[in-house]
């Protein structure tokens, strides 16, 4: 879906312009009025534009790091799962979340606290516009059907708006379609306002999506979205019937390939339950309608797309992948013993010898995650070591994997005049996803059983995958078994929490799953005493309880004239 542009409205000045009675009645140069846009079509318009904030891209503004829906910025640098990447003087206010340091005016929390209320005024004016199309008379309205549809699709879009910045502000105020314009205050819990979007959205949402529009929601993604605000209210029995009612309706996940999700030509497969769409060449935005969130986080040097190193994996994710002797995950956190040998320190000629051991038992997904020195990155090569990384010293050995494109793809499948802008849409909500939440609730309502059944079923699809060889070879000694049993609640609670890293490594949930299971502290700080051990930044990094969420953009509480308050500790 293509953005709809909204100039906004230039200050006029006096001496230009005679500043007579009559001016405050002229009609606004560059913008369009609601009565202008009362109109089906109108509507219809406003509704895309709501959508088309969806890549956090305002108004062909590029810099939306901080609010790229894949919220790798958020979700995985402020984790255990990826450092910033490039060099330390490269947007240092990065450096800040990975290190939990940020300030008030760090440009990044301004960056998706804009673009996020961008989008709800978006929806707030569409569902705005709509009510006075149907309440007027003379004008041809929408069918009750279709006018509950765009009130769910932008109610379910407000929705995920909200969650995206509760998750990180915690205290957000909430503004709709009756307030919009005015200053609200961050003083009351906004879930049960997203609970109430979503579920009318539920209600009102059609099982099938229009035609060439696989890029709308539709009821499933609002039950995923449900059951997904519900789990983060720890409401598990609510959550449980939602996510279930999705795996019943879907085919099997066994059978959806695992690598389909990070594929530019399997998009809006079967797995897909919510995703940002992405377009470029062919769409002329020159690229805003691409990828822009994720613009920085490629490779570097002479690699076929080499901009800029950031968003590299840690060395504690890669030592995550590895398996004991059954192909199981090694849940006691002994992963961490004997780490994973990349090049990573090595000087002279241990460097240049450097070759990856075939023989380490690895989970097979590590290989669509990331990229490791001397294995096949995606249809490139041989993935090189440093001279595809900016500054391994900072950011580690490793490469990202699932946000980029195949070099066979980037003629059709990157913006103009530009290779690190794609069309790779981003998953915001798929069914494996689906699964481990629903397996999630299972374990939390003593239903161990059914926790088994869908952390295996989500094993055996892994277990599928294509092995990465080397010249005939596999690059490791792949295996992915199945859990015989879960015999308690806490075994099964850190296998499906385990599984989950592996599952869904650099999509963006992975600090959000820490907070929401009360682990953050004591998660992050073994992860930094760690990984302190490789990169001195990162060693006695303490974390407070304020650490869970991020301060409130100053600017922002400054034109609230004090309405909004900061966040208790910044």
């Amino acid at each position: 879906m293509k953005h709809i542009k909204y100039i906004l409205l230039s200050l006029l000045i006096c001496s230009t312009f005679s500043c007579k009675k009559e001016f405050l009645a002229l009609q606004p140069q560059g913008e369009l009025t609601e009565e202008q846009l009362m109109s089906q079509e109108g509507v219809e318009g406003l509704l895309i534009g709501a959508y088309s904030l969806l890549n956090g891209n305002l108004d062909g503004t590029w810099g939306n790091y901080g609010a790229a829906p894949s919220q790798w910025l958020f979700g995985e640098v402020a984790s255990d799962n990826a450092h910033k990447g490039s060099s330390t003087g490269d947007q240092p206010p990065m450096n800040a979340i990975e290190q939990h340091a940020p300030t008030s005016t760090n440009d990044n929390l301004s960056n998706i606290w804009n673009r996020c209320f961008e989008g709800i005024q978006r929806c707030n004016r569409t569902l705005k516009v709509l009510a006075s199309l149907q309440a007027g008379s003379g004008s041809i309205k929408f069918d009750d059907a279709r006018a509950k549809e765009i009130q769910g699709e932008a109610r379910l879009l407000r929705g995920h708006y909200y969650f995206f910045l509760v998750r990180i502000f915690k205290m957000v105020p909430y503004i709709t379609e009756a307030n919009s314009g005015t200053f609200v205050p961050n003083d009351k819990d906004i879930y049960p306002n997203i609970v109430d979007d979503l579920q009318f959205a539920v209600a009102n949402l059609s099982t099938t999506k229009p035609k060439n529009q696989k890029g709308r929601v539709d009821k499933y993604a609002a039950q995923a979205y449900l059951g997904k605000v519900f789990l983060y209210q720890k409401k598990y029995p609510e959550a449980y019937d939602l996510l279930n009612a999705v795996i019943l309706a879907k085919p099997s996940l066994v059978d959806m390939p695992y690598t389909d999700n990070f594929d530019i030509t399997k998009e809006d497969g079967p797995e897909t339950i919510m995703s940002v769409q992405h377009s470029v060449g062919t769409d002329g935005t020159g690229g805003d309608n691409g990828n822009v969130g994720d613009m920085l986080n490629f490779p570097y040097g002479n690699a076929p797309i080499n901009c800029c190193g950031f968003f590299q994996p840690t060395i504690d994710l890669a030592n995550s992948f590895k398996v004991d002797a059954l192909g199981l995950p090694l849940l006691d956190g002994s992963y961490r013993t004997n780490p994973y040998k990349s090049d990573y320190g090595l000087t002279g000629t241990d460097k240049t010898n450097y070759a990856v051991d075939k023989t380490l038992p690895l989970d097979p997904r590590i290989e669509s995650t990331i990229g490791r020195r001397g294995v096949p990155y995606r249809d490139w090569g041989l993935m090189p070591g440093d001279t595809w990384i900016r500054d391994a010293s900072n950011g580690g050995p490793f490469l990202a994997v699932k946000n980029t494109i195949d070099a066979a793809q980037i003629s059709s499948g990157t913006a103009p005049g530009t290779t690190n802008v794609t069309g790779l849409n981003v998953n915001l909500i798929r069914l494996g996803d689906v699964y481990l939440m629903a397996a999630e609730c299972a374990v939390e309502k003593g239903d161990l059983a059914r926790a088994l059944i869908l952390v295996n079923i989500v094993r055996a699809r892994a277990a599928k995958i294509t092995p990465r060889d080397i010249n005939g070879i596999p690059a490791a000694a792949y295996k992915v078994s199945q859990y015989i049993s879960f015999p308690n609640d806490t075994y099964a609670r850190n296998a499906v929490r385990f599984e989950r890293r592996l599952e869904l490594a650099l999509e963006g949930h992975r600090f959000f799953d820490l907070v929401r299971w009360g682990v953050a502290k004591q998660t992050l700080e073994s992860y930094f005493s760690f990984e302190g051990g490789y990169f001195n930044y990162l060693k006695g990094i303490t974390i407070e309880a304020r650490d869970d969420y991020f301060p409130l953009p100053q600017d922002q509480i400054d034109r609230s004239n004090g309405t909004l308050k900061q966040s208790p500790g910044y």
